[in-house]
Order: structure tokens, then sequence, then C-alpha cells
């Protein structure tokens, strides 16, 4: 997905300091590896971050890996990533350096892969249905909404038999997609990952958002980097609101959306939940001008927390 990207200016260095980060070759992954390689969540967690921090980096002119939380203010007013993404959004809201979401997010990929080993488990996607229905369903099968994503879409997640029982018997019209992941991500099951990830966080000292910076677990504006980054440790066992991040987007006056490379399914969800709001996602370098447009227009129209609730 990522040879398009290797011409543009600095991105390739980028990704190759990535790889050196995290001790894998992300540029290859991004470029040669198949497809059951980078599958591997070991894989894919940190060539998501990286791709990330990469693409924005790629946007906001600072190819030259100069600190994000000096070029951010003033050309972004909120940061959000969902799921692993919550790390890249630490990083552009300067509550960690890039080497440090890069090195977090490899220990949080290995230790997430080990722990999706240890039971067979899985997640789908539950899309339509009665909120209330699809909820119900889940509970009687011990299955956890690990992703409530807004605009009819749910991700169920829990054992490969229970994930089974699902799609056979579904909530009244409501279609269940099996997900090409690794196991029950953000759920019980992965505690031991958990764990893992606090005793690597212990050694990393955040620092305060210089932008508004909101949270996977509830949408909240997060104020204190120790909170943020415990935040990303334990989200790693519990459900992600993005319906509630989207929330607190609207609540917030923001006007245009932004989804870094490998954009598409964030811009998407936001389409059917934030109308209005103009959407650019990265999903080639020739998305790049219309990014830098969106930018330029719409930088510094959202008022701050404090003045959307005064």
């Amino acid at each position: 997905m990522l040879v398009p990207w290797t011409e543009v200016d600095g991105f390739a260095d980028a990704l190759r300091h990535a790889g050196d980060v995290v001790g894998t070759d992300l540029l290859a992954h991004g470029t040669t590896s198949d497809a059951d390689t980078i599958r591997d969540t070991a894989v894919a967690q940190p060539l998501l971050v990286a791709t990330a921090l990469a693409s924005l980096r790629a946007v906001l002119g600072a190819v030259d890996g100069s600190d994000l939380a000096a070029v951010v203010p003033g050309a972004l007013d909120v940061v959000a990533g969902h799921s692993v993404g919550e790390l890249a959004a630490a990083a552009a809201a300067g509550v960690l350096t890039d080497d440090e979401a890069l090195t977090l997010v490899a220990v949080r990929g290995a230790a997430m892969a080990r722990a999706a080993a240890a039971t067979p488990t899985g997640m789908s996607a539950v899309l339509g249905g009665d909120p209330d229905e699809v909820q119900a369903r889940l509970t009687a099968l011990d299955l956890v909404a690990a992703n409530v994503n807004g605009g009819g879409q749910v991700v169920a997640a829990g054992t490969l038999d229970a994930l089974a029982a699902l799609t056979a018997d579904p909530p009244t019209r409501a279609r269940v997609v099996p997900l090409q992941v690794a196991g029950a991500f953000h759920t019980r099951h992965m505690q031991p990952a958990v764990d893992e990830l606090a005793a690597a966080a212990a050694g990393v000292a955040p620092r305060r958002p210089v932008v508004t910076l909101l949270g996977n677990a509830d949408g909240a504006v997060v104020e204190d980097g120790h909170d943020a980054l415990a935040r990303i440790v334990a989200q790693v066992a519990r459900p992600v609101r993005w319906d509630l991040c989207q929330s607190t987007l609207r609540r917030l006056g923001v006007t245009a959306l932004l989804e870094v490379a490998p954009g598409g399914v964030l811009t998407g969800l936001a389409r059917r939940t934030l109308p209005g709001v103009e959407t650019v996602a990265l999903k080639s370098p020739a998305d790049l001008d219309a990014a830098r447009d969106l930018v330029r227009r719409h930088a510094g129209t959202a008022p701050t927390p404090q003045e959307s609730t005064s």
C-alpha cells in the first residue's frame, strides 16, 4: 500500500527510521510483504502508526523529523485516534515523541499477538439492526461490543464459536461481517498485553497535550499527559467508543476532518454521523494537496473545550 508514498519527500526515510526503532523493516512490509505477513498484528500495528505519522508530516511539511508538537498547533485544532491510532494521535498532540509512540506500539503489537494466540478469538462487524437488540444478542453470546463506531456499526469480539453463532443467527436487519484480525482486541482476552504495555509505558515521561486530544474510552478531552498514556495502556482491553469521540467533535464545533494514511474508514463513518463536516482521507499521495488545502481553510476554526461549554 505504500509504494506510491515512497515518492513523497521524506516518507521512505521516515519508514526506515521507524523500522529501526521497532526492529523490523517497515518499508519492506509496506511495499513488498504479502497480505499474510502484514496481517500479523505485531507487524500491522507498527506499520499503521508509522504510516499515520509519516503521512501527517507530509501534510504539514515536517519531513525533516522535527518535533510534531512544534508544527501541529495552528494547523490542527483537535486530534483523536481509533484503537492503535491513539498512539499516533498522542504523538501528534505532543504527549509522546514519534520514537516513543513507535516503541510502545511495537510492544503493544507483539503483546497482543501473544495474547491472541492463547485462545481462538476474533472480531466481526455488525452492520445495522436495532442497537438494543444488537447488544442483547452480543450479551447472550458472551461477546463484547469492542468498537462502537457510530453510524450503525458495532464490532463484536470474543471466542470464534460465539462469533460463528452470531453469524448464523444475527440480530434482525443486521449483517455480520467477520474481520481479518488476530484476536478479540479491546476485551478481557487482551489483559496479558495490557500488563506488558504498562511495564513499557512506565519508562516514558509523557507531556501535556499541545492541542485538544480526545480519548478512545469515552470521547473525553484529555488534558494531562499521564492520563493520556494510562488510557492508551488500558484501551488494549477496553472497548473503543468512537461514537463518543465523534459526539465530542460535533460539540467542539469541528468543521473539517482529516484522516491520515491509510485513510478511508473513519471519514466514511464521519460522513454518516457528522453531516456538514468536510472530510479528506489520505488514501494516496494524490490526496495531499486536498489535505493541505483543508488544513489551510479550517485551522483555528474549532473553539477550545472551555469556549464550547461557556
